[in-house]
């Protein structure tokens, strides 16, 4: 396959919306980090806490590695962009097809990190399930 210069830039738009996104999930998890802190502080016998650090912890490692396979992805089709400009169309090749994989790996952990936060959501409603 001839990839030309609009193929690779098709990726600009999506990963660069991928990555506030993710931006955006972290400073969520962030907010959400410092309201258990508080929570903790305020009240040493809250419950759920042992159950939520283990999984903020887990959601903070997902997020992490969305990012860097995201910004992997931005720069291999950055790359793969200057192998064209060089006329070097076969390694544009492999680096295109591996901006695709890592971007393909970032959704994965994404689709992983909204299952991971839906059970945090589970927790805090049957912590309040058991107060009521």
């Amino acid at each position: 396959m001839q990839l030309d210069i609009s193929t690779p830039a098709l990726l600009f738009p999506a990963i660069t919306l991928l990555l506030l996104a993710y931006t955006n999930r972290f400073l969520g998890l962030a907010s959400l980090i410092r309201d258990l802190h508080n929570r903790h502080h305020q009240d040493q016998n809250y419950q759920p806490v042992v159950e939520q650090i283990k999984n903020l912890r887990t959601r903070l490692g997902m997020i992490r590695r969305m990012q860097a396979l995201g910004v992997l992805s931005f720069l291999l089709t950055v790359t793969c962009m200057i192998a064209l400009f060089q006329k070097s169309y076969e390694v544009a090749n492999y680096l295109f097809g591996a901006a695709l994989v890592a971007l393909l790996l970032s959704l994965v952990f994404s689709l992983i990190e909204i299952q991971i936060s839906t059970k945090a959501l589970n927790i805090e409603l049957s912590d309040m399930e058991d107060k009521l």
